[in-house]
């Protein structure tokens, strides 16, 4: 977003312009409404159009406006998928509807777009359509032509808007092609710059010890390729024995008064020659720089950029992604906001790193000992009781990790002792509260955190209606299969009828452990959640479907350990399918225009997204089916809301109300169970359920709009048509 500072302009309108194939170009009416601009479409309903949406080449190359169609009652509909032309363009081909009154372009946080500066719709005539059909996917296009001649419209235009949305070339090849920069936008950053009255320097820190010659001359000729001046290089041969290196070293030094080069007398390993470098540095912040990697020519303009919107930045990190020995990329990293669950069990920020040179200093730089972990073991001291609002990710590649074999890379040498040396960070961090760090899947760490003494009473409130045989499985679970001392059972009995149900409460009538709470009427899984929270002792509270199967004993702990906490406002499980795939790994929002769930439908076995669904880390909502949480701030939020949320998306609302209220939201895989979900109120195929479905649609989009199109913990540049974290 674009800063409030004086170096901000105002945003302004964009022109909008409809250019046809017949007719001459006009200006279209605009005007800012409260959601974004609104956008007249005379004379377009049920018409074939192309829309273009284009944004500031020197800002926007990374901020997709959200579009949507607004019809009669004034409300915009689902946001229309766009794809990206490159140069800040993004377009959507496809037929107007019938009832269309405007057309809704916005920010992620529902205004008018600052860096939006051209709408243009363009009316597409027949021949063009097939035309571009055939293009992109000649087998559609026909089919769409073959009903056409036949005379079935309606069916001829569903194979060619399908044909028309469809792209050949997908995947991060194709996201590269439309995410370079092209010579406008240099120009615009280079005359952005020209104007800013104090450029921050920016000392990038490169410990060097024998890389090959070639790959350190990149590393070199990608620094003098910033588009950003205002650096220096700070360079320390670690007592390298290749002749070539300290040659090419003195040839850049010579050439470029920007580049400084220490020779340590001998080989200290990469902390040492890296807080060497940190002695030279005189920019307000230091990026770290490998001796075999490249930046992009744009990396350290970002950084700088970053710097001057917010001064107070102690943190900034970007994506990144690799580079082979032909200098092909591949592997992006799409990075989500900061996340110090996942930093606890991964160093997920890696590349690009910048700190503020002072802050650096103030924790001793890098730690001799911790070779292989050595920037996990800084950013874990680091952002120790660091204010996350001073921690800045920037979603955009800025830097290429080499994976060519000989490059020398120093946390590439022994991965024993990396993961040793990460594990050893992590205990120093958390051994002041009890925490303990573990080798976890993948060599990751697994931190486990202490329960308290004695552990807090968990109520597990169920709401139900009769399906004895599911429920039956879920309570000799949770009373039988758990190993957690102190549990309690709500059952919210929502008019169960049949005898099997009876026969069951029957059973369990006896156990102290167990209540049955009667609540009768219509479904409504909002009142009968928050009816069994106010009949329930327990200090957390544990929201289950009446269809969980346990799988193992320490589920529920792990839980506990995280709902305790005062930061942290829910806990959800990793939910999978009787087939073992994942039904739940987290929420994301924005899916499908709402929210979805993570990974879904991936094998329990794959470790997910940079091993996402093996970590436990920070998301924006959980599943309501297995969601743990303090009674006090479920309370403090108000609970589940019963009135306009009765059945769907209940429980992502309550996790923004939790997520308003200060708290963070915690998914952990190692609380795994079985969800058979839906088995008991089943699927939404009635006219009155997908009415009901439609109007806690609009209530989502309505309260939550802005916080739907930005979730924090899922990267701009991944495809919200599901939560698969695909380019």
């Amino acid at each position: 977003m674009r800063s409030t500072g004086p170096e901000a302009p105002e945003p302004r309108l964009p022109p909008a312009h409809l250019t046809g194939l017949w007719r001459a170009r006009r200006t279209l009416p605009a005007r800012a409404a409260p959601d974004g601009l609104r956008v007249a479409l005379p004379d377009l309903a049920d018409r074939w159009v192309e829309i273009t949406l284009s944004n500031d080449p020197a800002e926007g190359r990374d901020t997709v406006p959200d579009i949507s169609f607004v019809g009669p009652d004034g409300r915009p509909g689902s946001l229309l998928p766009q794809e990206a032309r490159g140069g800040g363009a993004f377009a959507w081909i496809g037929r107007l509807p019938g009832n269309i009154v405007e057309l809704r372009v916005a920010d992620p946080a529902g205004r008018v777009p600052a860096r939006l500066r051209r709408i243009s719709v363009r009316r597409l005539a027949r021949p063009v359509l097939a035309l571009r059909g055939l293009m992109r996917e000649p087998g559609l296009t026909a089919q769409a032509l073959t009903w056409r001649v036949l005379g079935k419209k309606v069916r001829a235009r569903g194979f060619l808007g399908r044909a028309l949305r469809h792209r050949r070339v997908t995947g991060y090849e194709a996201w590269l092609g439309t995410h370079a920069l092209r010579r406008a936008e240099r120009d615009g950053i280079a005359a952005e710059i020209a104007d800013w009255a104090d450029p921050p320097l920016i000392s990038v820190l490169m410990p060097v010890h024998n890389p090959d010659p070639k790959v350190l001359r990149a590393a070199l000729a990608s620094l003098r390729a910033q588009l950003y001046p205002h650096w220096e290089l700070c360079v320390v041969d670690d007592a390298s024995t290749r002749p070539a290196v300290p040659r090419i070293l003195a040839k850049a030094a010579e050439a470029d008064p920007r580049i400084r080069v220490l020779t340590r007398p001998e080989n200290g390993h990469i902390a040492r020659a890296t807080n060497d470098a940190l002695g030279l540095a005189r920019g307000v912040v230091c990026a770290f720089m490998d001796h075999d990697d490249a930046l992009t020519e744009d990396a350290l303009y970002e950084v700088a950029r970053a710097l001057r919107r917010d001064p107070d930045l102690v943190l900034i990190y970007s994506d990144e992604d690799k580079i082979d020995g032909r200098g092909r990329r591949f592997d992006p990293h799409f990075k989500s906001g900061f996340d110090r669950e996942l930093l606890y069990a991964q160093n997920y920020i890696n590349h690009l790193t910048v700190v503020r040179t002072d802050a650096l200093r103030a924790v001793g730089g890098l730690r001799p000992g911790f070779e292989g972990s050595q920037d996990h073991d800084l950013l874990l001291r680091l952002t120790d009781g660091l204010d996350p609002g001073r921690i800045r990710h920037i979603p955009r590649v800025l830097y290429h990790w080499r994976a060519a074999q000989g490059s020398g890379t120093f946390s590439d040498r022994s991965l024993a002792r990396a993961e040793a040396a990460r594990l050893r960070a992590l205990e120093e961090v958390v051994a002041p509260w009890g925490g303990r760090a573990e080798r976890g899947p993948g060599g990751f760490n697994r931190l486990i955190r202490p329960l308290p003494t004695p552990p807090p009473r968990v109520s597990a409130i169920i709401p139900t209606r009769d399906r004895a045989e599911i429920l039956s499985v879920t309570l000799d679970g949770l009373l039988g299969a758990t190993d957690y001392p102190d549990i309690e059972v709500v059952i919210v009995d929502n008019d169960s009828r049949e005898p099997e149900t009876a026969a069951l409460f029957a059973r369990y009538r006896g156990d102290p452990r167990v209540r049955i709470v009667p609540v009768p009427g219509a479904f409504n899984f909002s009142d009968l959640s928050n009816r069994g929270a106010a009949a329930a002792t327990g200090a957390v509270l544990l929201f289950l479907n009446n269809d969980i199967e346990v799988l193992e004993p320490g589920w529920l702990a792990e839980l506990v350990r995280h709902a305790v906490r005062p930061e942290i406002g829910a806990v959800g499980a990793k939910l999978l399918y009787p087939d073992h795939t994942i039904q739940h790994g987290g929420i994301v929002l924005g899916i499908g225009g709402v929210a979805g769930h993570s990974h879904l439908g991936v094998a329990d076995a794959d470790p997910g997204y940079f091993c996402r669904m093996v970590i436990a880390h920070e998301v924006s909502a959980v599943t309501g089916a297995c969601l743990a949480m303090r009674a006090e701030v479920f309370s403090e939020v108000g609970g589940f809301d019963a009135v306009d949320l009765k059945v769907a998306f209940n429980d992502v609302d309550l996790c923004l109300k939790v997520r308003r209220a200060g708290y963070r939201i915690v998914w952990t895989p190692f609380a795994k169970l079985i969800h058979h979900e839906s088995k008991s109120r089943g699927a939404e195929d009635t006219p009155e359920k997908q009415k009901r479905f439609e109007g806690e649609v609009l209530t989502m989009l309505d309260r939550w709009g802005p916080e739907l199109r930005a979730d924090p913990y899922y990267n701009i540049n991944l495809s919200r048509n599901s939560a698969h974290y695909r380019v």
